[in-house]
């Protein structure tokens, strides 16, 4: 891909960070991190017998074989400003079922990422983790006026990158030997939406969203790509 430089001046002031708010969707809930209230659900979804073995593979931190050691990581989670951490609740049972965050949130510059990404096996590829992903997206694009959204993840995160695609971030290329995670070497793939491409994602999330566009079986009838580069 060839990328138009741009270095012109700006008509910029600094926007609010996020603040630790609820969101409300139609299959989910985004709650401020709470583990007093979500530590047992999240425990379940996220390491309980019916959750991903795959989950952490790319994260950089677990499994956690113990609970004491799981809950240490959510109580330092709950605390934090940067990454600022937000549960997802399923409206329909109101269970907790994932975890996610903002992160290297930059007001002055208005760009923010969004990562951390855990989300249990039963919230994975359904409504409701599209869902989840757009109300954190939209909340600093579309009402803080940011001007960046990132997206970073491991280069052999196949199914990370897949999210990304879909859900309309470009791709910027590869940082070769960027980290070091659990001992190995991470090539990072970047991805961002910019504030000029995010209107074409918004409608496009919107009308993935309406109830028109799913089946009797709760099934797409036209994919978010459809919708957006169609």
């Amino acid at each position: 891909m060839t990328y138009q430089l741009n270095d012109n001046p700006v008509d910029w002031q600094p926007v609010a960070a996020p603040e630790r708010r609820v969101f409300q969707g139609k299959f989910v809930r985004l709650e401020p991190l709470d583990v007093s209230r979500h530590g047992d659900d999240l425990w379940h979804a996220l390491q309980g017998p019916d959750s991903d073995p795959k989950l952490w593979d790319y994260l950089p931190v677990g499994p956690f074989p113990e609970r004491a050691v799981f809950d240490t990581w959510l109580n330092a989670n709950q605390v934090s400003a940067d990454p600022l951490f937000f549960t997802v609740i399923d409206n329909a049972s109101q269970r907790a079922v994932g975890v996610f965050s903002y992160l290297r949130i930059t007001p002055k510059d208005g760009a923010i990422e969004i990562g951390h990404i855990a989300f249990g096996r039963v919230m994975q590829r359904t409504p409701g983790s599209t869902e989840a992903l757009w109300l954190l997206a939209n909340y600093p694009m579309t009402e803080l006026g940011y001007r960046r959204l990132e997206w970073k993840c491991n280069a052999q995160n196949a199914r990370s990158i897949r999210a990304a695609e879909r859900l309309g971030f470009v791709s910027e290329g590869v940082f070769r030997q960027h980290m070091v995670i659990k001992g190995r070497n991470r090539d990072t793939a970047w991805f961002s939406i910019i504030d000029s491409q995010w209107p074409r994602c918004r409608d496009a999330f919107n009308r993935w969203l309406d109830a028109a566009n799913f089946d009797s079986n709760s099934q797409q009838i036209n994919s978010l790509e459809a919708l957006r580069d169609g």
